[in-house]
């Protein structure tokens, strides 16, 4: 017998339609960041700004999932995390050893992936 409940197709409908149009906002502000950043002089501003920019996008992009009960993307949370981090040790001037961060940052969201699923309810 299968335990998972299934949702109504408008629901599913729905939920499909707002990731949708939640992704398509990330995209317009990103385009619109590189946009504006591309504007401004490079000696205007500091080194690593677009990627946290960029991780800030991707992890408001989930941070909106998370609130409206849509699934998370493991991908955008891994990438933004590694380009907040990337970006902030531009900006501060600090030599960041890559690979090490991105095996630790992987393994943590391995580790978190199940608090932020939603399984099936266990409600009768």
């Amino acid at each position: 017998m299968n335990d998972q409940r299934q949702l109504p197709p408008a629901v599913a409908d729905e939920q499909v339609t707002l990731n949708k149009r939640l992704e398509q906002i990330g995209w317009g502000l990103f385009l619109i960041m590189i946009g504006g950043i591309a504007l401004v002089p490079d000696r205007q501003i500091p080194e690593g700004t677009w990627l946290i920019g960029a991780g800030l996008i991707m992890l408001g992009l989930n941070l909106a999932r998370y609130i409206n009960h849509l699934p998370l993307s493991s991908f955008t949370l891994v990438v933004g995390t590694l380009a907040i981090m990337m970006g902030a040790s531009d900006f501060f001037g600090v030599e960041l050893p890559f690979f090490p961060i991105l095996l630790i940052v992987i393994g943590a969201s391995i580790l978190l992936k199940p608090l932020f699923e939603r399984g099936p309810s266990t409600r009768p």
